[in-house]
C-alpha cells in the first residue's frame, strides 16, 4: 500500500514543486493550502506523514501542529516543518511544538526526500 502525506502551504508552487517529488517516488499526495484545510484533511484521510508550512492563513502550521498533536491517532504521524522562517527561535518552536523535522525555505529537495523517506521508514 502506498504511504500518504499532506503537503499544507499557502503558496501553489511549493505544493506543485514538493507534490511532483513525492509522486515520483511513489507516494499518495493529497493538499491543503491553509491551516484549516489542513486540519480537515488530516483528520479526514489519515495521512503517513505531513508536511506544514508555518505561515499559512486562518490557523498558522505551529497552531496545526499543536492541535494534531493533542488527537492520539496523530501522535505517531511525523510532522514536517517547511517554511521560510528559518531563524533559531522559529526551529526551536517548531521543534517544540511537535515538529519532527525542521527545513527552511529555500530548500532543496533531496534534503527533503531524504527526511521525508528516514521519517516514513521509522
Amino acid at each position: 500500500m502506498d504511504k500518504k502525506i499532506l503537503i499544507v502551504d499557502d503558496e501553489p508552487n511549493i505544493i506543485k514543486l514538493v507534490e511532483s517529488r513525492l509522486k515520483a517516488h511513489g507516494y499518495d499526495v493529497i493538499t491543503a493550502s491553509d491551516g484549516q484545510e489542513a486540519l480537515d484533511k488530516a483528520r479526514k484521510e489519515n495521512p503517513d506523514l505531513i508536511i506544514l508550512d508555518i505561515m499559512l492563513p486562518k490557523l498558522d502550521g505551529r497552531q496545526v501542529c499543536r492541535m494534531l498533536r493533542a488527537e492520539m491517532q496523530f501522535n505517531p504521524v511525523p510532522i514536517v516543518m517547511l517554511t521560510a522562517c528559518g531563524q533559531a527561535a522559529d526551529i526551536k518552536d517548531g521543534m517544540e511544538g511537535g515538529a519532527d523535522a525542521y527545513i527552511a525555505k529555500p530548500f532543496e529537495s533531496n534534503t527533503l526526500m531524504g527526511i521525508v523517506e528516514g521519517l516514513i521508514r521509522k
